[in-house]
């Protein structure tokens, strides 16, 4: 009887000591599985944050090209000002010989001043040609920008579909291995659990379908964060180019001095010169000088302005003139516009489709769309961060009695009668082992106070952890995968989750 007791405790410290190696190497291979498919979750919103800034810059630069292109349309009008200014001073001065009866010095001033207006006149026209030769070099790099912020938006899409079948899975994109390296007899990942994590990564994505989470916003609700985030990125001069009192400084000075040459004396003023470039909801001067959240910019054109105005003063004995001058040009879905001060110098078509201007499961291909975050105020919910579940099940035991003969049957049970206590029966070790795992990814920066910094998609800063359950996780995941058994156990008091 000793013997026998003794055999029956050694069979069973085996099948115990073999169901806890499985158990534990069936955990280990959950624990991974989660870590590493929100590690995939965690490097595409990473990726979407470089990608955004690659996008909001793509808008910057758009911005620059339209300063730089009203700076040089800004010559021709300026130089009409000159022109308008000449046309004035000819005037008055004509007026001043007819009162003298054609004999006085003014008739001649009056000549000369249409000549001087004359020669503003062509030269105006000389650099409005310039203009309209740079027009080919403008509409080429503005349909390459606006290629590649498609480009960029295709690839986010790409990285999005592929992340979601690699957590819907748990086996594409290199993940089969962590199974073939920790625990090649495990089941594979649950189709509804892997359907729970495609979710919960749609969910931290504005726009994409999504259950459970806040609803998405509008897409002109997001097409104003890409807007007003490109439009806080210009650098100083597309956004602010004002000049003062003095000529503004981006001008050649071999142009300025054209103003004082054509005359050949006076002294020429160039007064509240200023300018602005800018993603906008319209191509109007207002929306292009107003404020960033004034009236809620969709971001619909591109558009820049340059004026201010000219006064020439002390040019023989006539009185100073002033003129004003304007140099406006935009990029929209029709085609956009070059208004050169009343001349029109646009050639061709400038087109800009907007930002984000379709929803974002609809514009794969076109559509200035972005990635952006969908924030969610509940705590409950980790404030939209994305979790990540696995659900695993595996035999505990061998099966095979050549291989593991302390599992005694293929039952590993064993039977025996007591005399008048009866029968019995003693069960060596669990037949099949459950193991379930979450992790978060969660956006920290490394920097005091990083903590309080919101969630979002511009900055690359998304990590990953293995995080704990709470028993309603724990019980959803179980029905989920449909262990109901387990998901009771799960509210049991008690139970560590």
């Amino acid at each position: 009887m000793s013997f026998l007791v003794l055999a029956l405790m050694v069979t069973l410290s085996f099948n115990l000591s073999h169901a806890l190696r499985q158990k534990m190497s069936l955990q280990q291979h959950s624990d991974s599985m989660s870590f590493s498919m929100a590690v995939l979750e965690a490097r595409a919103l990473n990726y979407y944050a470089v990608s955004n800034r690659a996008i909001a810059g793509s808008y910057v630069a758009m911005n620059s090209l339209h300063a730089y292109m009203a700076a040089a349309s800004v010559t021709g009008a300026m130089l009409r000002a000159g022109e308008s200014n000449f046309n004035d001073i000819a005037k008055a001065e004509g007026l001043r010989c007819a009162a003298c009866g054609g004999r006085c010095l003014c008739c001649k001033h009056a000549i000369d001043a249409g000549e001087i207006a004359a020669d503003f006149g062509k030269e105006a026209r000389m650099y409005d040609r310039e203009v309209r030769v740079l027009e080919s070099s403008f509409r080429t790099a503005m349909e390459g920008l606006d290629l590649m912020v498609d480009s960029l938006h295709s690839s986010q899409r790409e990285v999005h579909e592929n992340t979601l079948q690699a957590v819907r899975d748990g086996s594409s994109h290199g993940l089969s291995r962590l199974k073939t390296d920790t625990a090649p007899t495990a089941s594979e990942l649950s189709s509804a659990v892997g359907g729970m994590n495609a979710n919960e990564f749609n969910c931290a994505v504005d726009g994409m379908d999504c259950q459970g989470s806040v609803a998405s916003t509008s897409a002109d609700a997001r097409a104003r964060v890409a807007t007003e985030i490109g439009n806080a990125s210009r650098s100083g001069w597309p956004s602010n180019r004002n000049g003062g009192g003095s000529p503004p400084k981006h001008l050649n000075a071999q142009f300025l001095a054209e103003f004082r040459k054509i005359p050949g004396k006076g002294m020429c003023q160039v007064l509240d010169h200023q300018g602005s470039s800018k993603t906008t909801q319209s191509s109007s001067k207002v929306d292009i000088y107003k404020g960033g959240r004034s009236g809620g910019n969709q971001g619909s054109t591109v558009a820049a302005v340059e004026e201010g105005s000219l006064r020439h003063s002390g040019w023989e004995d006539a009185l100073p003139a002033q003129n004003s001058y304007e140099a406006l040009i935009w990029s929209d879905a029709n085609g956009g516009g070059h208004d050169n001060g009343g001349i029109d110098t646009h050639r061709g078509r400038h087109r800009f489709e907007g930002t984000n201007a379709r929803a974002l499961t609809a514009c794969a291909g076109s559509g200035n769309c972005f990635m952006k975050y969908r924030a969610n105020p509940s705590s409950s919910r980790d404030w939209g961060q994305p979790r990540v579940y696995s659900y695993y099940t595996m035999k505990l035991n061998v099966g095979d009695l050549k291989k593991a003969p302390w599992e005694l049957n293929s039952s590993r049970s064993v039977k025996f009668d007591h005399g008048n206590q009866g029968s019995g029966s003693l069960t060596l070790s669990a037949a099949e082992g459950t193991a379930l795992s979450k992790s978060l990814v969660y956006y920290h920066r490394f920097k005091q106070g990083g903590w309080s910094e919101p969630p979002n998609l511009f900055a690359p800063y998304w990590r990953v952890k293995l995080h704990p359950f709470t028993a309603s996780e724990a019980r959803r995941v179980l029905d989920e995968a449909g262990n109901s058994d387990a998901a009771t156990i799960a509210d049991a008091p008690g139970v560590s989750l």
